[in-house]
């Protein structure tokens, strides 16, 4: 699925869709570069699952755990870790496999350790300042 953002005020919508599409799967992959908007769409997601916490780029702490209307949402940015291993030690596995809903930017840095069912989200800024969604299995 290809969604093209043109403003912020489609965000909602856009949340929606990805949330939909998604089915039982509950990791999403964020992938974009710096300022493309991978935090301003986990809080559109998260305001769509009914978090009622502040949502804010864990970029220092590593994770956020938010609480949802149904459940708890973690919020990941791996841009800071060097290794594969600091992930490990933060024990990703009991978040990715918890059955919440997980929500992970710079996804790359931990590349070996994703699991196969997740749901990447790839976000491109446009010449004209729009952004192209991409959504794949």
């Amino acid at each position: 699925m290809v969604i093209k953002l043109a403003n912020l005020a489609e965000l909602p919508d856009v949340a929606a869709r990805i949330l939909g599409a998604a089915g039982k799967r509950r990791v999403f992959l964020f992938y974009g570069e710096m300022g493309a908007g991978k935090t301003t769409l986990i809080k559109a997601m998260c305001t769509r699952l009914g978090v009622v916490d502040a949502t804010s780029s864990p970029t220092f702490a590593i994770i956020n755990e938010y609480t949802a209307t149904k459940g708890l949402v973690y919020h990941f940015d791996f841009y800071r870790i060097k290794s594969e291993r600091e992930a490990f030690d933060l024990g990703y596995e009991d978040y990715f496999y918890s059955g919440q809903y997980c929500f992970v930017e710079w996804p790359e840095k931990i590349a070996g350790l994703l699991p196969d069912d997740a749901i990447s989200v790839r976000i491109t800024i446009q010449p004209d300042g729009s952004r192209r969604v991409e959504v794949a299995d």
